[in-house]
């Protein structure tokens, strides 16, 4: 078989590597072995053809001038950009002399490395690099930046990742979108509404900003940040008192029914209106329409997950299609990842074993107070698929760590990234497009193989090949450092306790590119929770400390700032992805502020004027849109943004860096700020 390299002009296929749910299939036009455009793949069962602005212009990424080509040594004060290339022998003698200096003199747990999902390819986000760092020995990340608290409390209900098939969603009624922008964030998620629209269906979406979704909807509720809960819990005083639930099914397939229809007497809908801001007549409303329209479907967005009680608000959601039995509909129940479908070998792609002891673990959230640690302190750091100066909570402490002489740091990334300036040594990395990989959508139940479409550009080198020379120049000799890519991609996919991977193989993939995970329409007698059942209770929960029922736990209030703030999504970037390339900025334009018309006329401010945002952390600079998009007390800007320009727009300086109430995950719409006029 040609490979996708081998074809200098013509189409190939290829898959979408962003850490978004949607995991497009693409098809890549080249000229003269280039990619010229990008296009979806009309073939790909669920993305059909259709694909972002991001990805569509994601060749300006690839062949940005300004993307890094050779390894660079710093010469100048860190973050300050001033580097000189040098050869990648010089880096990985560098780097491992440096390492074996720190290891010899502090042990291995002051190295640490520090990866998220830049790219969702197996490989190059969890595969020779955890080879790597167990048998190094280094320090561990707990990497809880994204999903972990809203999954921890998705599985204490449902006890696992397992949702509606988007694929039966074209026979769904009622859609509601609580906290997602899934315009900006998961496409192919609107247009399957807009679809079943046609034949009737309804959209609801409940979110704190009335962003692009918000305003496609039927109905757009407005919502007091980290009050989603309260509403919840609304929802089903309402749904047990007019004996809209769906009896046969609590009897059948959950339990604790009995105690939650109690417990939720008292969250009448008065008292929800007061915790929301939702006015009591929409609280009756909604829960009416959930309990009489079906089948029904709960898209669960990440947003309610960046709260203190992240968790909870989102096991408390998850309950909400058993009341009304929407499991049993095809098109009903709820989604917030289907990640557990498509579970590989993780053991054998990591080789835990190779880690001879346990070592310390740091939360990927706390890595400004890890870097400043003076106990025990981290002496190097390596960065991989992240830009943690920007996307870390606490982003000035962050940086005051990344700025410490006596800290080795390691980046390897396609641009010299905000990090990056920080950075001893800087490693060019390849783009996906460049690289052998495979990818598990965490919304459709598709498996993707991806294969080099185009040369490596410049001296760029993948995760993996990078791993193996530091493994090489560290004397590791083991096995696990010699396998290739496509030993790897094997070894994850065999020896599987996946049945419903039970026909995906390297060899099935080479052939088909994607393959569906198989038996995925009988969640309700596979429930992987400890009584086998949809846990309305949970002993869990209470073995951990946790109430066993849904409960509403207000967020902590960690100042007296009067302004709640939620740093939300761009609509053109994925987190700081294309935030460098112009095409890219082009298109999003400058960042806003979004501020109730009442609290813009307490403080003086005018729209489209210049407004400061602060708090203890930091301070912001931003043009403001001044209306009704936010809730008075809420301010919402849109975007991870940075501060290299020197521009002010680096809203991780405001966020705290608490951790949540399940999972270790981040807290990132917790934070609470002031803003005056400028």
């Amino acid at each position: 078989m040609q490979s996708y390299i081998d074809v200098k002009n013509g189409i190939v296929p290829s898959v979408c590597s962003l850490d978004c749910p949607d995991q497009c299939g693409l098809l890549i036009h080249k000229e003269a072995g280039k990619i010229v455009k990008i296009e979806g793949d009309p073939e790909h069962p669920v993305t059909k053809g259709s694909i972002c602005n991001k990805v569509r212009h994601m060749a300006e990424r690839i062949y940005d001038q300004n993307r890094i080509t050779t390894p660079l040594k710093r010469i100048g004060e860190k973050g300050d950009g001033q580097f000189v290339p040098i050869s990648w022998e010089e880096a990985i003698t560098t780097i491992t002399n440096q390492w074996n200096k720190i290891i010899s003199e502090e042990g291995p747990e002051s190295i640490l490395p520090y990866s998220f999902y830049a790219n969702m390819g197996k490989l190059s986000s969890k595969g020779m690099d955890r080879r790597f760092f167990n048998r190094l020995g280094s320090s561990q990340l707990d990497r809880t930046i994204c999903s972990v608290a809203g999954e921890a409390g998705y599985n204490y209900t449902m006890g696992g990742r397992y949702g509606t098939d988007p694929e039966e969603m074209t026979e769904t009624k009622l859609f509601i979108f609580w906290g997602i922008n899934a315009v900006s964030t998961n496409m192919h998620q609107i247009m399957i509404a807009q679809k079943a629209k046609k034949n009737g269906a309804k959209t609801i979406v409940i979110d704190v900003h009335k962003n692009q979704t918000g305003r496609m909807a039927d109905w757009f509720i407005p919502i007091l940040p980290g009050t989603d809960g309260a509403l919840a819990l609304g929802i089903m005083h309402v749904l047990y008192k007019e004996k809209l639930v769906h009896q046969a099914f609590l009897e059948q397939y959950t339990i604790g029914h009995e105690a939650l229809s109690e417990h939720v007497k008292y969250y009448n809908p008065q008292k929800v209106s007061t915790i929301t801001g939702v006015p009591e007549e929409d609280i009756y409303k909604l829960a009416r329409m959930y309990g009489n329209i079906s089948p029904s479907m709960i898209r669960i967005g990440n947003g309610l997950q960046h709260h203190d009680n992240g968790g909870m608000i989102v096991r408390t959601i998850t309950c909400l299609p058993a009341l009304t039995g929407q499991w049993e509909l095809k098109g009903g129940g709820a989604v917030k990842s289907n990640s557990d479908y498509l579970t590989h070998n993780i053991a054998a792609l990591e080789r835990p074993e190779l880690q001879k002891k346990p070592t310390r673990k740091f939360n990927m959230n706390l890595l400004g107070q890890a870097l400043l640690k003076e106990q025990q302190p981290i002496r190097s750091l390596y960065v991989y698929n992240s830009n943690p100066a920007v996307v870390a909570p606490d982003a000035n402490k962050v940086q005051d760590g990344l700025a410490r002489e006596d800290l080795f740091t390691v980046v390897h990334d396609l641009f010299l990234t905000d990090t990056a300036l920080f950075a001893d040594i800087v490693l060019p990395a390849t783009s996906a497009f460049e690289n052998t990989d495979f990818y598990t959508s965490f919304w459709h139940h598709y498996i993707h193989l991806q294969e080099p479409v185009i040369e490596t550009y410049g001296d760029s080198k993948s995760n993996p090949d990078v791993f193996r020379l530091l493994a090489q120049a560290m004397g590791f000799d083991e096995q696990p450092f010699l396998d290739n890519d496509a030993e790897m991609i094997d070894q994850a996919l065999s020896d599987l306790s996946n049945p419903h991977l039970s026909e995906v193989s390297y060899a099935a993939l080479k052939e088909r590119r994607f393959m569906k995970a198989s038996g995925t329409g009988d969640l309700l007698n596979h429930l992987k929770t400890p009584s086998g059942k949809i846990e309305l209770y949970s002993e869990q929960m209470k073995s951990a400390g946790l109430p066993a029922l849904p409960t509403y736990i207000p967020i902590v209030q960690d100042s007296d700032y009067p302004l709640l703030y939620v740093p939300a999504t761009n609509h053109n970037f994925m987190n700081t992805i294309f935030s460098n390339n112009e095409k890219h900025i082009q298109l999003e334009k400058a960042p806003k502020l979004f501020i109730n018309r009442h609290d813009a006329e307490r403080r003086g401010i005018e729209d489209k004027s210049t407004v400061r945002i602060w708090n203890e952390r930091g301070e912001c600079i931003f043009t403001v849109s001044v209306g009704e998009q936010v809730l008075p007390g809420v301010v919402v800007s849109q975007g991870i943004l940075g501060d290299s320009s020197g521009q002010k727009h680096l809203v991780n300086a405001l966020t705290p860096d608490r951790i949540a109430d399940m999972g270790g995950g981040a807290t990132f719409f917790s934070g609470r700020v002031e803003v005056e006029s400028l």
